[in-house]
């Protein structure tokens, strides 16, 4: 996205921001730049494996101690502790690939809530009733 600011002198040499534009990209263009972001992380270079990426991009067959440190990333961030970290390590995990399967994990559960939110305006009217409702 991108916004756009004209700066211009005010009375009294003062200076005062104006908003000029704002483009916001269409749908395709997201969706578009999502796909990138998605390939980026599921098969560009790293160092954790590509079936590895996309297990965390998904939330799915994962083993522990990933499953536990990955499931709270994707649906619990806040309670994600260094013990959960520990117990990657623990586990054989570098830091390098710790950070690309939390990257992945975060990333597709950010397309999965942006998904959702997409599925529930779709089943909204312009004046914000669901489609169906009986008012």
């Amino acid at each position: 996205m991108r916004a756009g600011r004209r700066i211009r002198e005010g009375s009294g040499g003062g200076r005062a921001a104006e908003e000029v534009h704002r483009t916001v990209p269409t749908e395709d263009k997201k969706r578009a730049a999502y796909r990138g972001l998605q390939d980026r992380v599921l098969t560009g270079e790293g160092r954790a494996s590509p079936e590895q990426r996309a297990r965390a991009f998904s939330n799915a067959g994962l083993s522990q101690p990933l499953e536990g440190l990955l499931g709270k990333v994707a649906t619990r961030p806040t309670q994600v502790t260094d013990a959960d970290f520990a117990a990657a390590r623990a586990a054989g995990f570098s830091e390098d690939e710790l950070f690309e399967l939390v990257i992945c994990a975060a990333v597709g559960q950010s397309g999965r809530l942006y998904d959702a939110g997409l599925a529930a305006l779709a089943d909204v009217d312009g004046d914000g009733h669901a489609i169906g409702e009986v008012r």
